[in-house]
């Protein structure tokens, strides 16, 4: 699987590329900068781009909009946006499109490797990866929106746990309840915000979408 990282800071960078590569992913391009990602995206042709908000020359969102850019041209290319805060702008722009294949990290989970190299395999695969601090404070508009407001708050705590990118088994573990349970409570999400009939991963999708693309 190839990765185009860009990040400036040279020691993170360097950890980065080090770890994806004990993983087994290529890195098509590692770089610094903001001109130097969009070549990347031009030249590299990548499964997944590990992309931080803030890059040279502006150190505002310049990495943040050279993967939108790309995502514009390549609908759907996976992105995975890493952030030293919770800026919850960035994150609805990043969701703006209605695609998957997208995640919001903190850089601090970068320090957990086997949740890091987890999020980009879901984010490459078409899913969804957002940092639970992202989305506890997305959480309180989306629970006041309608249709979010018609779902039950158990439901939406499935909902929550299905954004970080996590498993119907994962899910029951996390809340104690059985799979069977959480199955009732994604197939009740589903028909609440009148997802279409299609295979269950893309409506988990579509449904982490429309709960956090709101506001």
């Amino acid at each position: 699987m190839r990765v185009v990282l860009a990040e400036d800071l040279f020691l993170l960078r360097d950890g980065l590329v080090r770890l994806l590569e004990a993983y087994g992913f290529e890195i098509a391009a590692a770089v610094e900068t903001g001109p130097e990602l969009t070549r990347a995206f031009a030249e590299s042709e990548p499964d997944v781009a590990v992309v931080d908000v803030r890059l040279p020359p502006s150190h505002t969102d310049e990495g943040l909009q050279c993967a939108l850019a790309a995502r514009r041209a390549k609908p759907g290319l996976p992105v995975l946006v890493l952030s030293q805060h919770v800026e919850q702008l960035y994150a609805r722009e990043l969701l703006a499109d209605g695609n998957g294949g997208i995640g919001y990290l903190l850089k601090d989970r970068v320090f957990d490797a086997d949740q890091f190299v987890d999020a980009v395999r879901r984010v490459a695969a078409g899913g969804t990866a957002m940092d639970p601090q992202v989305i506890s404070q997305l959480l309180t508009r989306r629970s006041q929106d309608k249709p979010m407001g018609m779902l039950t708050p158990r439901e939406l705590e499935v909902m929550e746990l299905m954004a970080q990118g996590r498993s119907n088994a994962a899910i029951a573990s996390q809340m104690v309840i059985t799979e069977r349970a959480v199955a009732k409570h994604t197939s009740n999400i589903f028909a609440k915000l009148a997802l279409p009939p299609s295979d269950d991963d893309n409506r988990r999708v579509l449904a982490v979408l429309a709960y956090l693309d709101r506001g």
